[in-house]
């Protein structure tokens, strides 16, 4: 019980102490308030190009932008969005690509009319994206299973403390009181205020 419980903690230490931290800054967004900044790029399409892109209508589907597209976008504007794999919101009006992101977004429309394209990177800050985190919001596959991982190891911890206090508690008279208090008192907390 004492090996698996110090190799659980050591796993977890480092996520509980990011994960306890991140729980505060949840609970208390107005205090923590987002240090927004965003970028926004603001061109127009010539019309040669415009004419080029499908018209849609009522039954068509398109897989993704067209190489012409993106090799124009990536010539004349600075931006991070992986246009090749975005599949867009095409409609008779309007391109429409969105990439959230851990603590921001990034997004682009065209104008099919008048060719204007906006494209706007949003970043958070650092607590905002801290909380996606911890969240697991808008993160890849790796990150969904690394706190996956850490949840089942910190279960570990838990349990094996539990078990390690049974063993204890025979010369500690006070542990199941402490203990009972530790799930009595989030329980009545919850009942009186939820």
């Amino acid at each position: 019980m004492h090996t698996w419980h110090w190799i659980s903690s050591a796993v977890s230490l480092i996520c509980m102490i990011l994960f306890s931290v991140t729980g505060i800054t949840l609970n208390h967004a107005d205090f923590f308030a987002a240090n927004t900044q965003e970028q926004t790029t603001e061109i127009t399409l010539p019309q040669q190009l415009l004419k080029t892109l499908p018209v849609m209508g009522e039954g068509t589907e398109v897989a993704g932008l067209p190489v012409q597209l993106i090799n124009w976008i990536d010539a004349h504007i600075e931006h991070e969005m992986p246009l090749e794999k975005l599949n867009p919101e095409w409609n008779e009006y309007e391109i429409y690509l969105q990439q959230p992101l851990p603590g921001g977004d990034r997004w682009m429309s065209v104008d099919l009319k008048t060719g204007a394209l906006v494209y706007m990177d949003t970043d958070r800050g650092v607590i905002a994206w801290l909380n996606d985190l911890h969240k697991g919001r808008n993160t890849s596959l790796l990150w969904v299973w690394f706190i996956d991982i850490f949840a089942v190891a910190t279960l570990i911890f838990c349990i094996t403390g539990l078990l390690l206090l049974q063993i204890h508690s025979k010369r500690r008279p006070s542990t199941w009181y402490i203990t009972g208090a530790g799930i009595a008192v989030p329980g009545l907390i919850a009942w009186l205020s939820i």
